[in-house]
């Protein structure tokens, strides 16, 4: 198996204290640490940034010194795992605001002629996973509600980048997560990271 450039983002925005997003990345760095891969990390939630409020910031304004490496790594990265909470059934705002930011036009898009913002793809050859946890059972979040915010990530942010493909590990009931549960999940995104999955 090739071995592959992974970035990490940990989109957890509570940094006091450790969540299983946490323990789920810590596995996966570990499983692809002993493969092999190149490994990187960002942390969201230690990182200093404003939100966007403009489509006139998005587009044509700087990019926030303290996001410039993230961006470099996500240029640098063949795979990317985003690793989060579900919060009121989509990701964090902090996270949210933080793709905002980095996914600007001349990095994320080429404008083509004719000003079309999303003509070209910036992130092409590039692969993904997304792990989310939740409170609610996984089927009943994929097949009552559609996974309505994951598919919105895939699709909306991921996908308009040219990142391809995205696979996803979701993870309900997370409240109430036994510890051999939680083994095995943590057991499972060690195999993944193994792979650069």
């Amino acid at each position: 198996m090739p071995l592959k450039r992974v970035l990490l983002i940990q989109g957890h925005p509570d940094a006091s204290e450790p969540h299983l997003c946490h323990a789920l990345a810590q596995a996966y760095a570990s499983g692809a640490g002993d493969a092999g891969h190149a490994i990187r990390q960002v942390d969201v939630a230690g990182l200093d940034f404003p939100l966007l409020r403009s489509q006139k910031a998005w587009e044509a304004g700087e990019l926030p010194p303290a996001l410039q490496q993230a961006q470099d790594d996500i240029r640098w990265a063949e795979h990317i795992v985003l690793f989060f909470p579900q919060w009121l059934g989509d990701m964090p705002a902090l996270l949210k605001g933080f793709l905002e930011q980095v996914a600007r036009p001349g990095f994320a898009f080429t404008r083509e002629a004719g000003g079309n913002t999303f003509g070209k793809k910036g992130l092409t050859g590039r692969s993904a996973r997304v792990v989310a946890t939740m409170g609610m059972p996984a089927i009943v979040y994929r097949w009552y509600f559609r996974a309505h915010s994951i598919k919105s990530l895939e699709r909306n942010i991921l996908g308009l980048c040219g990142i391809s493909p995205v696979h996803e590990t979701l993870i309900g009931l997370c409240g109430d997560l036994k510890p051999a549960d939680a083994a095995q999940w943590l057991a499972r995104l060690n195999r993944l990271g193994q792979r650069a999955q």
